[in-house]
């Protein structure tokens, strides 16, 4: 069918009135809480869970929005390489990509089984299953690749914090050294030894003939889980009952034509897969191919690119919610994982330059019938075509051209799809881009605006905020004017008060200074008054002692006189009376004067 015509028809049978989006390339492209949504995983975005220098793992989460999520490792061993025995927490699927090896396990049929493995063989580990993976050391030196899938099942739920597997080294040491000897029936220095020895790596060289005591130990545990006692721990012989293994790439294709082909596997093909949730599926498109547009009503798919590129279209299952659930179309390689759950309408398509290879897992082992809407096998042939007519609202003729019988079913030709898709692909990223660069430049342009109406707004408040200071200033102005004058007017009254006080007290003090001159004056006057009477008293004294020596000299110097007249006399008495009337005449004129002289000091008294 030409290129165009595919177009139209997946254009009307998909119903793409949503807008198409390229996948964001992440690992959430999923939500927990609303299901789980399609997305895809780049092969450099898994999480890297060991790397060593004979192999390396690592790892992809994908939910189902129902069961919790779904755990994709990718392991890689170097040949002749070990990974180590781990216990499994979870249902284990896994597909050999490339390069062979051994795998041995034991799970609760209480024996140790080993079969050889080789690409394109698929099988399924129970949970609670010990195992462990040894690759061949082909001429080739191909590595060994296993993809593997762990998920929940009704009986066993996988917790994320646990993780997937744990390792046997981890499980034997957990316990004390006392409680090992006593368990595994060994010398102290056996069990010293292993305590001691520094944890190797996941994955190792592949131990040589001469096995080390710690593995012979570890053997020991885990033919005890299973309750083996015939045969070595790394030996293929013995009677074991034999296990049938499943190749994928041997099996006979579900369908196959010029386009590519695909093929399934499920719990009739593969006894393991009884009991467990996840299915295996493989699809192989040449060049210019498409696996015609469909849903799956039961699984969702999860898929790894094993070779090529290619291009996946999925269509939104629902209108509810356009924000949640868009259509999207993404480029895929070689390493990268895509999820599509049921119920999304899609299709995929190879190259013109290359084929397109892609297996994966499906998440139900039940009979899976995907609803195709183009080609032989179309689920429109069934519908009544008037019905079609008024659904797309078209007419009976259109509808007739529509579903003519095609000569291919289900893998279609479709030259130059995947090319057209990617070009879609690429102008919708280009249109998202100048799209979110114009969103980029309105939210530019609105934040431009916000930020004008900010700065004019705080413009506005800066000039009512000024305005404000400049009432509020002038309001203080007033009240500080107002103040100084009551201040003023305080101050002139407290002056004047200070003022009247200063005089009072000038006054007062004048008062005080006249009192205490008047008390001086008076205390002056009475001083002088005292001293006059002092000096009146003090003359009086002295003209008295004056008077008092005057009489006592006088007294003396009469007494001196009468004690002279009375020697004078004696004399004379002696002379005779001559001189009698002389002395006579001489005392009288004597006391004549004596009396003058006492009068006149009686008179100045």
């Amino acid at each position: 069918m030409p290129c165009s015509l595919l177009s139209f028809v997946l254009l009307l049978s998909l119903c793409c009135s949503l807008r198409g989006e390229s996948f964001r390339r992440e690992e959430e492209g999923y939500d927990y809480s609303g299901g789980m949504r399609p997305c895809m995983v780049k092969k450099e975005n898994r999480k890297s869970l060991m790397v060593t220098e004979y192999g390396e793992i690592s790892a992809v989460d994908i939910s189902s929005g129902t069961r919790g999520p779904y755990h994709l490792q990718f392991m890689t061993l170097e040949p002749n390489s070990l990974f180590l025995p781990v216990l499994l927490h979870a249902d284990m699927v896994f597909y050999v990509k490339t390069g062979s090896g051994k795998l041995s396990w034991a799970d609760d049929e209480r024996e140790i089984k080993r079969m050889n493995i080789k690409r394109g063989d698929v099988y399924r580990l129970h949970a609670g299953s010990i195992f462990f993976v040894q690759s061949s050391l082909e001429p080739e030196r191909e590595k060994l690749r296993i993809y593997a899938i762990f998920s929940n099942t009704e009986e066993d739920v996988l917790e994320p914090s646990i993780g997937a597997y744990s390792n046997i080294r981890d499980l034997v040491l957990g316990f004390d050294k006392k409680l090992l000897q006593s368990a595994f029936k060994v010398p102290d220095d056996v069990i010293e030894e292993m305590t001691s020895a520094i944890r190797p790596p996941g994955i190792v060289h592949a131990v040589p003939e001469k096995k080390s005591m710690f593995l012979e130990l570890e053997a020991r545990f885990i033919e005890a889980l299973a309750g083996d006692k015939d045969g070595s721990f790394y030996s293929i012989n013995g009677r074991k009952k034999k296990t049938k293994i499943f190749n994928i790439l041997e099996a006979d294709r579900d369908v196959e034509n010029c386009n590519g082909w695909s093929v399934t596997v499920g719990r009739g093909d593969l006894k393991s897969l009884r009991g467990s949730n996840i299915g295996i599926f493989m699809v192989n498109l040449t060049k210019g191919s498409m696996m015609g547009p469909h849903w799956n009503p039961m699984a969702t798919e999860i898929a790894i690119v094993l070779h090529g590129r290619g291009m996946v279209r999925v269509v939104c299952s629902s209108n509810l919610n356009q924000t949640d659930c868009k259509n999207m179309r993404f480029s895929v390689e070689e390493g990268d994982v895509f999820a599509v759950p049921r119920f999304h309408p899609m299709a995929q398509m190879s190259f013109n330059n290359d084929s397109f290879v892609f297996m994966g897992f499906s998440t139900s082992t039940r009979k899976n019938y995907p609803q195709f809407l183009a080609g032989k096998s179309s689920v429109l042939q069934t519908l009544n075509k008037e019905i079609l007519a008024l659904s797309f609202n078209v007419t009976n003729t259109t509808i007739d051209g529509l579903l003519t019988p095609q000569k291919d079913a289900i893998i279609l030709d479709c030259t130059s799809c995947a090319e057209e898709e990617e070009t879609k692909m690429e102008e919708e990223m280009e249109r998202e881009k100048q799209e979110e660069e114009a969103r980029e430049r309105e939210e530019e342009r609105k934040r431009e605006e916000e930020e004008r109406k900010r700065e004019e707004e705080e413009e506005r408040k800066r000039r009512e905020e000024e305005e404000r200071k400049r009432q509020e200033e002038e309001e203080r102005k007033r009240e500080e004017e107002e103040e100084r004058q009551r201040e003023e007017e305080k101050r002139r009254e407290e002056e004047e008060a200070k003022r009247e006080e200063e005089e009072a007290r000038k006054q007062k003090e004048e008062e005080e200074r006249r009192r205490k001159e008047e008390e001086k004056r008076e205390r002056e006057q009475e001083e002088a008054e005292r001293r006059q009477r002092e000096e009146k008293q003090r003359r009086e004294e002295a003209a008295r002692r004056e008077e008092e020596e005057a009489i006592r000299e006088e007294t003396e110097r009469q007494m001196e006189q009468e004690e002279e007249a009375a020697k004078k006399e004696k004399e004379r008495e002696k002379q005779g009376d001559e001189s009698q009337s002389e002395e006579k005449k001489y005392r009288g004129e004597e006391e004549e004067s004596r009396g003058r002289k006492v009068a006149r000091k009686v008179w100045k008294l």
